[in-house]
Order: structure tokens, then C-alpha cells, then sequence
């Protein structure tokens, strides 16, 4: 019988009070992926995509995002979206997380998170419709329209994984936003 990721349990030692907030990263503009001769795991930022994470790094940084830590899905885009905000933030841990693929357990991503310290503020990168999906899941929706444009973040506050996975979205911002912020 399968389970829906909102539904899985958590061990109970993880059952107390929670905060944890996340930032959510769309990666940046990619090749086309019909014009890709790679597959499709392994498509690049384009030229302007990787200008544009600049951009919104810088600006990230310049409005005082805190975190310590990056966890992006291995697919090529994310991950140098990732490197690029890990560079420029000075964000010491990037990690790949098999669970921030397209197609990745949700379930299993909200084990990992629910293992996090509560001072943690991780930035989450991956793809869509993935990443507005576990956005609806958290906040108690699954009828959502939230938009995340390529580059677009959002920030969730994970206050409970039991019963199962809840929270709040506090913003949700677009990469013009983002970038005229500084």
C-alpha cells in the first residue's frame, strides 16, 4: 500500500515542537531541452542563467539571508545553481540530495529535514512541479497555484512533521523582485 509523503511517520524522538525554516530555490534558466544532445540530467545553466544566479546570490546576500548549509538535487542545473549561491553566500556545506530530483521521494526528504537541527535554515534547490508541490504539501494544500519561476525563492517554516508535515509559507519572491531588493 502506498503511502502519501504528508502521511509518513516520524520516529517518535523526532515528535516535539518544531521550527525549522527552509529556503526554497528553483535552479536557474537551463538549455532547451529539446535542443539538449546531453540528457536531460545533465543540462547546464545557459550564460544568462548563470548571470542571473549572480544576481540573485548577490542579492540574497545583500538582504541577510543566513544559512549554513545547501542541499540541491544532482541534476547538472540544480547543482550548479547551488555552487553558484554557495560561492557567494560563503555557504561552507553543499550537498546532493537524491530526494530533490523530479521525480524524488518527498517522503524521504522530510525524514531528512526532520533529522535537522532546529537552528538549521537550509536552502532546498531543485525543480518544478517538485518544489510548489512540497510547498502545497507543507502548508496543507494540495490545490495550491503557487508560481516558482526559474530562480524564484520561497521560505516555508516546517513547524510540525508529526502528525505529519505542516508549516507556513512567509514569502515567496521572484527573481525581479529578488534582485531589486538590493
Amino acid at each position: 500500500m502506498a503511502t502519501s509523503p504528508a502521511s509518513v511517520r516520524i520516529p517518535s524522538k523526532m515528535a516535539t515542537s518544531t521550527s525549522i525554516d527552509i529556503f526554497i530555490l528553483r535552479h536557474g534558466e537551463a538549455g532547451n531541452r529539446m535542443a539538449a544532445v546531453e540528457k536531460d540530467s545533465e543540462r547546464p545553466l545557459t550564460p544568462e542563467g548563470r548571470a542571473e544566479m549572480q544576481k540573485i546570490a548577490k542579492s540574497l546576500k545583500a538582504v541577510g539571508l543566513e544559512t549554513d548549509r545547501i542541499y540541491t538535487s544532482p541534476l547538472r542545473r540544480a547543482r550548479e545553481t547551488g555552487e553558484i549561491v554557495a560561492n557567494v553566500l560563503k555557504i561552507p556545506t553543499l550537498e546532493e540530495w537524491n530526494e530533490l530530483k523530479p521525480d524524488g521521494s518527498r517522503a524521504e526528504l522530510y525524514r531528512k529535514l526532520a533529522r535537522l537541527e532546529q537552528s538549521s535554515r537550509p536552502i532546498l534547490v531543485g525543480h518544478e512541479p517538485y518544489l510548489t508541490s512540497m510547498i502545497g504539501e507543507i502548508i496543507g494544500t494540495t490545490s495550491a497555484k503557487i508560481v516558482l519561476k526559474k530562480g524564484g525563492v520561497g521560505k516555508v517554516r516546517i513547524t510540525s512533521f508529526t502528525p505529519r508535515i505542516s508549516g507556513e509559507l512567509r514569502w515567496l519572491l521572484t527573481p525581479r523582485i529578488i534582485t531589486k531588493m538590493s
